[in-house]
């Protein structure tokens, strides 16, 4: 199975960056993985309605044109689904069961994820109604994919 994450905005921090690392390398066991990291658009202090949706618009573009035909898309949008970790694994396990091997995670910058984005999108995720900065969601994102793929294997994890 193919795992993409598409995510807006660098990471910076030293311990994020450690985190997402050692995740990959979990993972590879399972599952060939690639980040995408998008550099994210300034946001201007008091941006207007219409300035936020350009600037989601324009990362919503670089989004779509690393998004390929073949991938089944799942956008963490706060007004998507809520799945429990065994309900997540279950997803993924049945996602390749129907032949969908190649996954696309898309975690938007802090202003979400344009409209086109969420029309692309097979599915809307949603981890939790708080908000969490993106940089420390991929790494929650990235451990519930690898808890995913242990309980898809039958393997012990912490629960």
């Amino acid at each position: 199975m193919r795992i993409t994450v598409i995510c807006v905005g660098k990471i910076k921090e030293k311990y994020l960056r450690s985190a997402i690392d050692e995740y990959s390398k979990r993972l590879s066991r399972y599952c060939k993985l690639n980040i995408i990291e998008l550099s994210d658009e300034k946001t201007p202090d008091n941006a207007s309605g219409k300035e936020e949706i350009l600037i989601k618009v324009k990362e919503g573009d670089a989004i779509l044109k690393n998004i390929k035909d073949s991938m089944f898309v799942i956008a963490l949008e706060l007004k998507g689904n809520m799945l429990s970790s065994q309900e997540l694994s279950n997803y993924i396990r049945n996602l390749g069961v129907r032949g969908e091997s190649n996954i696309a995670f898309i975690i938007g910058g802090s202003l979400g994820l344009s409209k086109a984005v969420l029309e692309r999108s097979n599915y809307k995720l949603c981890f939790s109604k708080m908000t969490f900065p993106h940089q420390l969601f991929r790494v929650m994102l990235l451990e519930q994919i690898y808890r995913g793929f242990r309980i898809i294997s039958g393997e012990p994890y912490h629960k």
